[in-house]
């Protein structure tokens, strides 16, 4: 086996891909990025029964969009190929016919109704059944049938599955590179199918063929497969390959802290679960994704990564780059880690103060154009520097900022009450006289010239500023006024305060 690293994600076809499972993708691909290896992307479509066909390029799609994308897979650098385990079925057969001769395996003719009568009869004892060394010699296979009745099932074309062999009256002792050693009592296990009546291998037996041919170094994958650990661990022992490491990555967790985080949590609270948006070609519903909800990628990603890892020190705000160079397994946590969306949008508000304001007009733009305004990308950086600060998703810039690029027609009927008192109308004609004179118009000078002016009046600043802020804004929002002035001009200005008096004197 290679001694280079190399990790593989392998997610199944029957759906869109779930943040719990770009977290996993992302792990590998800090982890082989770390240790200059390769991230392989596999295809587990064995299950035929729950394949949908969009569901892969979905997958291609995500981590596209979070820039981790694949180095080995599907279509790419098929050093191993294929990639698709339906592409590879022809040759699980012959891995689970070399169990058999080797008296590891076994062929096992269960009907579904025998098995479910066995259950029945268990539950009525209050047992439970399992398929295991206990009792298979007792049923329908060929540990129990002679040589002659199990070619004589077969020729007649019974339908059979493989069934694995457990050992028992053992205690293994397994290594998890997050979790520790872990003691197993082969005497608990049952007899997993390796393969299924449909000529196509299950999970268990693919996964471990896959991996070993594929030169895999790490597994690294959800707490969800810590139970198949013993299997595949014995699987790899029965085959005389070396096993390679596994790392078992915690639950995410629902914002509430009990449970695994599921779609209808995000339904039910308001948020995606999904990177990107998804329909479903067979109902036509459509699920919520990151990037169309506004998100940045890196700010996704950044999210995702302190989902069971930490750094070890206070830096919340990490770079791909930064986040290769700091991950490792030893800092993922055994303990599942609590969804926050109010956390995830938060990263996204850092992201978007780390943006130049020559990116956000960029992305501004286009929503400027939806809304038949036409700027120069200058003005636009200009508005996009003043608000950035209070924006939380690109979307925001318009409500932060519409007043730059349309005079207000209505007020904030709060703000008029509070605001526009007996007198305010004197105060903003006669202010008018006083903006109108103004040569050096620039955001400095005018708040000289204005504050100067004020203080002649004998009265508070609140008088004069309160509600010039509702007529230039519409509302009592915005950043710094005389910064608002001057990007408007002093025509704008001078008809804004002009309406705000016909309008609420």
């Amino acid at each position: 086996m290679t001694t280079d690293v190399r990790v593989r994600f392998a997610p199944s076809p029957t759906g869109p891909l779930h943040m719990g499972g770009v977290r996993t993708a992302l792990f590998n691909y800090l982890f082989a990025k770390k240790h200059n290896g390769t991230f392989v992307l596999r295809i587990e479509d064995t299950d035929q029964t729950r394949y949908v066909a969009n569901a892969e390029q979905y997958i291609i799609d995500s981590l596209n969009w979070c820039e981790i994308p694949f180095d080995e897979g599907p279509g790419k650098n098929e050093k191993f190929g294929p990639y698709r385990q339906s592409e590879r079925k022809a040759m699980y057969k012959d891995y689970a016919f070399k169990l058999i001769e080797e008296g590891k395996a076994y062929y096992a003719f269960d009907s579904a109704e025998a098995l479910d009568a066995q259950r029945k009869e268990h539950e009525e004892k209050g047992q439970t059944f399992s398929y295991s060394h206990h009792n298979r010699e007792q049923l329908d296979n060929s540990l129990a049938l002679s040589k002659e009745e199990v070619e004589a099932k077969i020729a007649a074309g019974e339908k059979y599955v493989i069934r694995f062999k457990t050992p028992a009256d053992r205690i293994l002792k397994l290594s998890d590179e997050i979790r520790g050693e872990i003691s197993i009592d082969t005497n608990t296990l049952d007899d997993k199918v390796l393969f299924k009546s449909d000529g196509m291998p299950t999970y268990h037996l693919a996964n471990i063929v896959d991996d070993h041919l594929m030169e895999i170094t790490h597994v690294i994958r959800g707490e969800e497969w810590l139970p198949s650990l013993p299997l595949h661990f014995l699987l790899y022992e029965a085959f005389g390959w070396d096993a390679p490491k596994f790392a078992h990555l915690p639950l995410i967790l629902k914002p509430v802290g009990k449970g695994k985080l599921s779609k209808r949590d995000g339904d039910k609270l308001g948020f995606p679960v999904f990177p990107l948006e998804y329909t479903n070609e067979v109902n036509g519903e459509i699920s919520r994704g990151y990037k169309e909800d506004g998100y940045f990628s890196e700010a996704f990603i950044n999210m995702l990564a302190f989902l069971g890892w930490n750094p070890g020190t206070e830096q919340e705000l990490f770079s791909l780059e930064e986040l290769v160079e700091a991950f490792s397994l030893e800092r993922v946590s055994k303990a599942g880690a609590k969804f926050s969306p109010d956390k995830t949008k938060w990263f996204n508000q850092q992201y978007m103060q780390k943006k130049s304001n020559k990116e956000l007009a960029t992305l501004f733009i286009p929503i400027l154009k939806e809304h038949n305004i036409e700027a120069s990308e200058g003005f636009v950086e200009k508005v996009v520097g003043l608000i950035k600060e209070r924006a939380v998703f690109v979307n925001d810039l318009w409500d932060l900022s519409n007043f730059f690029f349309v005079n207000p027609t209505e007020y904030d009927a709060k703000g008029v009450k509070k605001n526009w008192k007996e007198g305010t109308n004197e105060l903003m004609t006669e202010l008018i006289s006083v903006i109108e004179a103004i040569e050096d118009f620039s955001s400095a000078n005018v708040e000289t010239i204005v504050k100067e002016w004020i203080g002649t009046k004998e009265v508070g600043f609140g008088k004069v500023m309160q509600p010039l802020r509702l007529s230039l804004v519409g509302a009592m929002k915005g950043p710094h006024l005389f910064d608002i002035i001057e990007m408007i001009g002093k025509e704008n200005t001078v008809k804004r305060i002009q309406n705000a008096i016909q309008t609420n004197g």
